[in-house]
């Protein structure tokens, strides 16, 4: 068996621990799955891993479907949920329900 890739830094290096895996180049550890199976990893136009319960902001101004408002550069978002889909992102900006690609957004770091 191959080992897994990182989640955070995508590199190959882990270690092997009875019950996870810890990366050797960035130090992450996280649980062992099942065979096979590679956990998502989505990232911000920038690079940064975004997971469930981030704040992002738009990094160009977005037109929205079905409508003539436009979502400006710099909005930023309530907590994003990450979902399956050509749209990886689910959140609101401005009170509006929006999909979003992770290359429209970088990650607002607190």
């Amino acid at each position: 068996m191959s080992n897994p890739i990182c989640p955070m830094c995508e590199m190959n290096e882990v270690i092997e621990h009875s019950e996870r895996w810890e990366c050797v180049t960035c130090g992450h550890e996280w649980e062992r799955e099942s065979e096979g199976f590679k956990a998502r990893v989505v990232k911000d136009a920038y690079g940064n891993v975004l997971v469930d319960g981030d704040l992002v902001s738009l990094i160009k101004d977005l037109p929205l479907k079905g409508s003539s408002q436009v979502l400006k550069t710099g909005a930023k978002s309530k907590t994003i949920k990450l979902v399956d889909g050509d749209h990886e992102i689910s959140c609101k900006i401005e009170g509006i329900a929006v999909g979003l690609k992770a290359c429209f957004v970088k990650k607002v770091m607190n």
